[in-house]
This record gives C-alpha cells, sequence and structure tokens, in this order.
C-alpha cells in the first residue's frame, strides 16, 4: 500500500509463550538472520511516549479508530548515541513510521517544555511535532522499555521481533536513568512477537507461527505501559502538576 512516497507496511503482534519462542527461533535460524545491530541476542529498547490534551493516541487506540498516530523519543541500550524522535502513522493493519535525530541537550529541552528549536529543524518531522506541542499541548505520558530480539529476512523485507520484559519505567521521564524501577505488563511466561512486511508474507513464515497463538493487534505496549503506571494518577492530577 503507498501513499504518493510513503510506503505502509504489514504489521501482525503476537501474544507467545517462552516455550513458543524456543521453538519459533529454532525454525527462523534455518531461514533469517539476527539484526546486524544486535551485539549479543537483543538489545534494550527505551521509548518515550507522547499525548496530546485529549489523549488522543491512547483513546484512538482503545475505541479501535482505523488511522491514527502517535508520538515518541526512543533511545537504545540506554545510550545516546542514537536519540530519534518518531511518529507511527497505521491504517488499520498498515503502519509507516517516521523519524528524525535528536541530540541529548535537544532531549532535555522538549522534556522542560522548551520546543523552540524544534520549529527551526531542518526535519519536518519536527517541525510538524512543535505545532503538535504548542497547538494540542503534546506532553510525556510513559515510558515503554523491553528487549528485542530481532530476526530479518530480505525476501519481502519480512522482520520477525520477539519483545520481552515488557515493562513501564516510572519515577521520572528521563529516559537516559537507566535506575529507573519498572513494572512488568505481562504474565511472566508471554512475550510478544511482532510480524512485520512490506511487499508480500512468505508463506514458509507463517508455517512457523503456532496455531494456539493469542493475536495481540487489540492491545499495544504503549497502552499496557500507560495503563500500569498511570492507576493511581487522574488525568487532572498529570495536567496540573506537569
Amino acid at each position: 500500500m503507498k501513499n504518493n512516497k510513503e510506503v505502509y507496511r504489514h504489521e501482525q503482534k503476537y501474544l507467545i509463550s517462552k516455550k513458543d519462542q524456543y521453538l519459533i527461533r529454532q525454525r527462523l535460524r534455518e531461514l533469517m538472520i539476527l539484526d546486524k545491530h544486535v551485539r549479543e541476542n537483543s538489545y534494550t529498547i527505551r521509548s518515550l511516549y507522547f499525548d496530546d490534551y485529549w489523549n488522543s493516541a491512547y483513546e484512538d487506540k482503545q475505541a479501535g479508530v482505523l488511522k491514527r498516530k502517535k508520538y515518541r523519543i526512543r533511545i537504545y541500550n540506554f545510550s545516546a548515541d542514537i536519540i530519534k524522535l518518531e511518529r507511527k502513522r497505521k491504517h488499520g493493519a498498515y503502519i509507516y513510521k517516521e523519524d528524525a535525530p535528536l541530540t541529548q541537550e535537544e532531549f532535555y529541552k522538549i522534556l522542560d517544555g522548551d520546543y523552540t528549536f524544534l520549529l527551526y529543524s531542518p526535519y519536518q518531522l519536527c517541525q510538524e511535532f512543535y505545532v503538535e506541542c504548542i497547538a494540542n499541548a503534546m506532553k510525556p505520558r510513559t515510558i515503554v522499555d523491553y528487549e528485542r530480539e530481532p530476526w530479518t529476512l530480505n525476501a519481502g523485507t519480512v522482520r520477525v521481533t520477539f519483545d520481552e520484559n515488557v515493562r513501564a519505567a516510572i519515577g521520572s521521564f528521563d529516559i537516559f536513568d537507566a535506575n529507573l524501577p519498572a513494572l512488568e505488563v505481562l504474565e511472566p511466561d508471554k512475550l510478544v512477537m511482532e510480524v512485520k512486511y512490506t511487499e508480500f508474507y512468505p508463506e514458509i513464515i507463517k508455517e512457523i507461527i503456532p496455531s494456539d497463538a493469542m493475536e495481540y493487534t487489540a492491545v499495544s505496549k504503549y497502552v499496557l505501559c500507560y495503563d500500569k503506571s498511570n492507576y493511581n494518577r487522574s488525568f487532572n492530577d498529570y495536567w496540573y502538576d506537569h
């Protein structure tokens, strides 16, 4: 599915067990390779999600709105080497992601509510995020952490990932604080498997998904972590305290 220069990818999510992961991995090894950015078996992803005054990203997801978007700032292994502002747009099962680089200093400016530099950024995404922050009172909502094991297949540009230890970091929105306490959001034996592809979904990949895997498209990691980390905070408390 293409819209001008935008290439939308298919995305399917499954809730599987650790046993399923082991069995699937054994078969993946014959077909796919680990992503080149993986140093050992996985890397840690930390994302700070933002939402507007009306909590639109959260509410649209809960309501099953067909077309929706969300903003986040993402880092890897708690490092400042790569910092990305991302916008993920979704149309049904199709996704389109955009990103723009940030510096650590720029991240802290955003955290402090100083958005002016975004307006003068050479990246259109930053400029549009500035409008969101000013016009719609975009604010940080929750931090989502997990370990990702990514496998890739060139045919059909397929990517299969295992996301383990999904948790909501609490106590601060400082994404560079690796010592933030965290709350687990999945049962101990469960993890999220995602399958993403652009051109076609190879039949051989379909066959490795266990028949009892629970399709997980109804819930996002952001929604799970938001609910977990905000159970004792009212909506008004959030907006008037920040």
